[in-house]
């Protein structure tokens, strides 16, 4: 048995040995950590016919070993960990979950948990112990202060402890969760968040329009949707396929979306004033604050988001002189001539949660993903100012400027929602493409800057750790 409170400083002979199958993005960044934070028993392997360009790439590294398949990675390890897309975990353990070393620890890095759990229950010996765990973030995202849910499934407490002190090179923060309550979480957090981004990319790629070199997404809480809008499609369109397609909770949020953006909608063509505001104000209220008897609001410290940081990260930027913005070829940026804006997506993302009852602020202190945190941020800085939700409202009941990407939007959101419940993963695969190479032109940059943003709120909110 491994010793609880083993750690990189430990005999070698004493550490774990430490199995990874899977080197895609997450495998990769865990495999680097982990080995940075001096454990020195490390195996790692890919796909077969990934074998020799995977050994060339870790031939300088004297604690990482490249073996050709995961049955010779169980065999040898007191730790695995699955680090494969969760389409495919029914596949992969069922051929090499049997050959898992006696006593050793499972665990799975998949986005969705239901079918991880299946296939461990299914094909995993019982003289083993299951563990799982989950980092809510990207590979690309420094995992410094994130969470990182730990799922003690079978397995007995020391086990913990040893899962705990290996993934501690990380330095995230540990969220204790069930499989069940994992991917509730995570729907509530991030299957309605991609579905809002990739409704936005949807409608203006429908609407063949960079809405921020028109004019018409420029600056503020614009600045978080392109950046983010962008940030998604230039990823692979299964990291977030899985966590929609796969998890049963996610379908009831995405579905209810595309129901709160369709019914805000027929508010808008109608004009109707009054219904359109005791909706959003409910919804506001439900979400941001608890109503008390005597009518008032109380709200708890906002998220730190501010027009100032959020421009230093727009696609089109301040010259050197601050004379107006420019891109990086220099070009003039076009003046948002025309500032009213009905922020329909955000409108739906509020009444979506209100009428789920989701409380995000909860997700957030738990295990919010760092996309989460901006959605949240820039639905907040809209909803608590009267001024700026007023000035929504009245765009989306009154002004037809851009009455016509709403609607692209609507139709948009419909469709990831129906493609969704079909559970297609080519249809998905077709959809996102589609989108993606309308945008793919725009992506070195935006990519960027949008890490660059994330970083910087991340580090600026008070509710991070």
């Amino acid at each position: 048995m491994i010793s609880p409170d083993v750690t990189p400083d430990s005999p070698v002979e004493e550490q774990p040995a430490i199995g990874v199958i899977g080197m895609g993005s997450m495998g990769t960044m865990y495999a680097k950590f982990l080995y940075e934070g001096g454990w020195k028993k490390i195996y790692v392997c890919d796909q077969p016919n990934k074998y020799e360009a995977l050994k060339a790439k870790y031939e300088d590294n004297p604690h990482i070993t490249v073996l050709v398949d995961g049955h010779q990675v169980s065999r040898i390890a007191d730790f695995i960990m699955y680090a494969v897309e969760a389409e495919f975990i029914d596949r992969v353990v069922a051929m090499y979950g049997p050959s898992t070393k006696v006593g050793a620890i499972v665990s799975g890095q998949t986005s969705v948990k239901a079918p991880e759990k299946v296939a461990f229950e299914k094909y995993l010996p019982q003289d083993v112990h299951i563990l799982s765990c989950h980092s809510l973030h990207g590979p690309t995202v420094s995992p410094l202060g994130q969470p990182l849910v730990l799922i003690k499934h079978r397995a007995p407490e020391w086990a913990l402890r040893v899962v705990e002190n290996i993934l501690r090179p990380l330095r995230s923060r540990y969220v204790y969760l069930s499989y069940e309550d994992h991917d509730i979480v995570t729907a509530n957090t991030q299957a309605v968040t991609h579905a809002a981004f990739l409704s936005m990319g949807t409608a203006w790629a429908n609407e063949k329009e960079y809405p921020w070199e028109t004019g018409h997404a420029v600056g503020g809480i614009e600045t978080v949707k392109v950046n983010i809008m962008l940030r998604i499609y230039s990823n692979k369109w299964h990291v977030y396929a899985g966590l929609a397609i796969l998890n049963p909770s996610a379908k009831i949020q995405i579905d209810q979306y595309a129901r709160s953006t369709t019914e805000i909608y027929k508010l808008m063509i109608v004009a109707d004033g009054a219904g359109m505001r005791r909706r959003i104000y409910e919804a506001r209220d439900k979400v941001f604050g608890t109503k008390a008897k005597d009518g008032s609001v109380t709200t708890r410290a906002p998220i730190l988001l501010s027009e100032d940081i959020l421009d230093r990260f727009s696609l089109w930027r301040r010259d050197a002189d601050g004379n107006g913005k420019v891109n990086g070829n220099g070009d003039a940026a076009p003046p948002n001539t025309h500032t009213a804006n009905s922020h329909l997506s955000l409108l739906a993302m509020v009444d979506c949660w209100a009428a789920l009852g989701i409380q995000p602020f909860v997700h957030l202190d738990l295990a919010a993903t760092p996309l989460f945190r901006m959605l949240l941020g820039v639905s907040e800085y809209l909803f608590r100012s009267q001024e700026r939700l007023d000035h929504a409202i009245h765009a989306a009941l009154y002004d037809t400027t851009y009455r016509a990407n709403d609607l692209e939007f609507v139709v948009a959101a419909r469709g990831w929602s129906q493609c969704i419940s079909f559970g297609n993963f080519e249809l998905y695969q077709k959809r996102f493409m589609e989108t993606a190479t309308f945008f793919e032109s725009r992506f070195e940059d935006a990519t960027k800057l949008g890490t660059a943003m994330l970083q910087a709120i991340l580090e600026s909110s008070p509710t991070s750790s």
